[in-house]
């Protein structure tokens, strides 16, 4: 199903946009799972091709040797030492680079997920009012797919500090807003073989 445009809802220029790398494919013969091919391409290739007309600026989240995503040309910013780990590590770390590029908001999808919708930053920002958001599917919260305001940074600081540790408690506890999707095809994901079976049969 095409996304629909929200062309009508005022969204700020300098939003900045982040990719998740997340973990490894360690049940489809290990490595990167937003590397796995999808259609001749890495999946994280299809997601850029999505998150790229949203954001003023990207990169990507990840740690381990940097030169495996040489071929995106996109800065690679790993965890920062200290942080808690996980996918929330990655948003810290994506923050703090947004900062430095001038960015108001950073929006994060996970690299593992190839169809983000190309509305996402309008429908989180118009869902939120430039607040704290994250998508809704029919399953739930969709955590990784969320509009970080860098102006709420010391907040985020301040949970992690007193044991947060995942973007889904981090949004709830900073009362992000919910844009909801009348389906989960934005979001699919390649967790399992069957999950990327699935991907390349769409």
């Amino acid at each position: 199903m095409p996304d629909r445009a929200m062309t009508n809802v005022p969204v700020p220029t300098r939003i900045a946009g982040l990719v998740l790398m997340g973990g490894e494919a360690r049940r489809m013969g290990g490595g990167d799972k937003a590397l796995l091919l999808l259609h001749g391409r890495p999946i994280l290739g299809h997601a850029l091709d999505r998150l790229r007309p949203q954001a003023f600026a990207l990169a990507l989240s990840a740690n381990g040797d940097p030169a495996r995503l040489g071929a995106f040309g996109l800065p690679v910013l790993p965890d920062a030492a200290g942080s808690p780990g996980g996918p929330l590590s990655g948003v810290v770390a994506g923050l703090t680079w947004a900062a430095a590029q001038g960015a108001s908001h950073l929006l994060t999808v996970p690299g593992d997920a190839p169809f983000p919708p190309r509305d996402l930053g309008a429908r989180l920002w118009a869902a939120g009012g430039g607040g704290p958001a994250c998508a809704a599917s029919p399953d739930g919260p969709e955590p990784l797919h969320a509009l970080w305001p860098l102006d709420r940074r010391a907040e985020l600081d301040r949970l992690i500090a007193e044991g947060v540790s995942s973007p889904r408690r981090a949004l709830a506890a900073l009362g992000a807003a919910h844009a909801p999707y009348p389906s989960r095809d934005g979001f699919r994901d390649a967790d399992t073989p069957d999950d990327l079976a699935a991907l390349r049969g769409a």
